[in-house]
């Protein structure tokens, strides 16, 4: 077995086959304010609970970018999105078909702008936390780990 210099929680799939796995790409905004690093998570649209802002792969967009539409239509966030990935976690998603296991790539977003509007606005909270809280309050252990120890200084701002 290849050693692996990032770590990351093996993936579970709690339902359905290997072959039935979707993709999503997740947005990890962040910001410094204050000299503090701050993560800004948004609320899910049904059950409100803490998430950060995610979606299907998008036509002609890369995985950062389509990342960062997330941000924009889910926290009204825009700013500089990485094309590095900090790691991936696993959920089940509940989908008209059955609970579907969804595999989601993790992009850093440094957020330049924090707009007064956007898309889902009316659907969703959206809130700063310091990593520590933010990882806290996440349900996904993988995504915890990987937004407790992220690191800016790895990315421009």
């Amino acid at each position: 077995m290849a050693k692996s210099s990032v770590r990351q929680l093996p993936l579970k799939f709690r339902t359905g086959r290997k072959t039935d796995v979707r993709a999503q790409f997740a947005a990890l905004c962040w910001r410094i304010k204050n000299g503090k690093l701050q993560i800004c998570l948004v609320t899910s649209r049904t059950r409100k609970r803490w998430i950060v802002p995610k979606g299907w792969p998008m036509h002609k967009q890369t995985p950062a970018s389509a990342a960062a539409t997330e941000a924009f239509e889910e926290a009204g966030l825009t700013g500089d999105a990485s094309d590095q990935c900090l790691g991936a976690y696993s959920y089940t998603k509940p989908l008209k078909a059955g609970a579907t296991p969804i595999i989601t790539m993790v992009y850093p977003v440094h957020v330049h702008n924090v707009h007064s509007k956007w898309p889902e606005k009316h659907q969703r909270r959206r809130k700063w936390f310091s990593p520590k809280k933010a990882a806290k309050k996440l349900s996904e252990p993988e995504l915890k780990r990987i937004v407790a120890t992220f690191k800016p200084n790895k990315f421009p701002h």
